[in-house]
């Protein structure tokens, strides 16, 4: 065996073994308002209003659409290994409240013990009425079309046009 294909060798190995350890590496998101805790900080109930809010902290994530219109900034730190769903492991939801003036009342924060886990249930949605199966689906319609009382239109009375219906 020759030094040269033994360092070929050794430097394919090297090269597999760097392009699978990149598979498995950890990756690491952020999603929405970046918190900056002097500024959310300086927000005071009753001396800031919506303008000032708005100019300290920017434009919010969302805003309610009932009663006084809160204002939310949402933060959320994840990360996923390979091929994996993504998992929250940080989350800030900032919840600043108005009255009618538009002054700061509240400020609410909350973290990831907020979020919910839904879990879907199998690959359908259950629904009620009767279950089909694939060739029902398929061929159900067979000999419905045209028949009495189907409204297909074919066989006597009015010329109606659009299947017997009387009206668009």
């Amino acid at each position: 065996m020759s030094v040269f294909s033994a360092r070929t060798g050794l430097a394919a190995a090297l090269a597999v073994a760097a392009l699978a350890s990149g598979g498995c590496t950890q990756l690491r998101s952020h999603q929405g308002y970046v918190v900056d805790t002097d500024l959310v900080n300086s927000v005071q109930p009753g001396v800031d209003n919506r303008q000032s809010v708005l100019a300290t902290l920017g434009k919010p994530t969302l805003a309610g659409q009932f009663d006084q219109g809160d204002w939310y900034y949402l933060a959320r730190d994840s990360r996923n290994l390979a091929f994996r769903n993504p998992r929250a492991n940080a989350q800030i939801t900032l919840q600043i409240s108005f009255d009618q003036k538009g002054t700061v009342t509240a400020i609410r924060r909350g973290g990831l013990d907020q979020v919910a886990s839904i879990a879907p249930y199998g690959k359908k949605t259950p629904t009620l009425g009767r279950e089909r199966g694939f060739f029902q689906d398929l061929f159900g319609n067979i000999g419905t079309v045209g028949a009495a009382g189907a409204g297909g239109g074919g066989g006597g009375g009015s010329n109606t046009g659009g299947g017997g219906r009387n009206r668009p």
